[in-house]
């Protein structure tokens, strides 16, 4: 009897170490438009349907700092982020790969109309709130600072951490003199009067780049292939559905995103948003992170990626 009773503990401490057993996955949004898929993911339940019996839980967080913790806390399995954040923690060791690419935006420096015509003209004293250093909207900043000045870091100093809402309130109060942004928060600001874009995201890049990715845990993909696999083909049944189901993806985004229905038209169908899973520009924000000390020399594209 005891021997039984040993053996049956020997056997739920094995299976309780080996892979996922509690047949969930775990995964972190963040605000913005350029999110869109996921929404309608999270509607559709296409991931479920799947891949049967599967949990998914879904939280949202306000920057990539905060996924990164969520996931060395081991709450998380996947997150949806920029790559530049993705590429810094993974230079300090971060154990996850991009999986795959999910959109593109337009993304830009929005400040009072008329106030400065060149990056050099703002001054040391002037707040620029974006989610945080080392985000997209950072390192972009830092591109057409080099661009511009041949000085990355010009505007280092400058930088406040805010949500993309709160930076934007800020803007419109004054709180702030800039707020690098995407939609909708972007195309709000930029559609008022009293505010334009100085810089814009394409502009600083170059070339044309993937604005969010989609970054799973290493440890995740090992122990759940098939999951993984139905995780990737989930977000292509997303993506395709925003293009081919119009009205639907309204009525689920709208809910989603507390928007009119005729103002959330407009923005996310409007150019330059482009939901894909094609991963572009990585190359280029690896070559501008290493000449600028942001990430070591010891990142590659291939090294990165699944």
């Amino acid at each position: 009897m005891k021997k039984t009773a040993l053996l049956i503990s020997l056997i739920l401490i094995l299976t309780g170490c080996s892979g996922k057993q509690d047949n969930t996955i775990r995964l972190a949004d963040q605000y913005g438009l350029a999110y869109a898929p996921l929404q309608i993911m999270k509607a559709r339940g296409f991931l479920q349907e799947l891949h049967p019996g599967i949990t998914v839980e879904w939280t949202r967080l306000a920057n990539t700092a905060a996924i990164r913790e969520a996931v060395l806390s081991g709450s998380l399995d996947a997150g949806f982020m920029g790559i530049p954040p993705f590429l810094i923690s993974r230079d300090k060791g971060m154990e996850w790969k991009i999986a795959a690419g999910l959109s593109r935006a337009p993304l830009g420096l929005v400040v009072s109309a008329g106030e400065y015509t060149s990056l050099a003209q703002i001054p040391r004293g002037a707040k620029i709130a974006l989610p945080q250093p080392g985000s997209i909207q950072h390192i972009l900043l830092s591109m057409a600072c080099e661009e511009q000045t041949g000085d990355p870091q010009l505007l280092d100093e400058n930088l406040i951490a805010l949500k993309h809402p709160d930076g934007l309130n800020a803007l419109f109060s004054g709180a702030v003199q800039g707020h690098f942004t995407s939609p909708p928060y972007l195309f709000q600001e930029q559609d008022d009067p009293r505010f334009e874009v100085l810089v814009s995201g394409e502009e600083a890049m170059g070339e044309p780049f993937t604005f969010i990715a989609a970054v799973v845990t290493e440890e995740f993909r090992r122990d759940n292939e098939e999951l993984y696999r139905d995780f990737l083909d989930a977000l292509d049944m997303s993506i395709a559905f925003l293009d081919t189901n119009r009205e639907e993806s309204l009525d689920i985004l709208s809910t989603a995103y507390h928007m009119d229905r005729e103002e959330l038209e407009e923005q996310l169908y409007r150019s330059g948003m482009v939901f894909e899973s094609s991963l572009r520009g990585l190359d280029r924000f690896i070559t501008f992170m290493q000449a600028s000390g942001y990430i070591g020399d010891g990142i590659s594209e291939q090294e990165v990626c699944f």
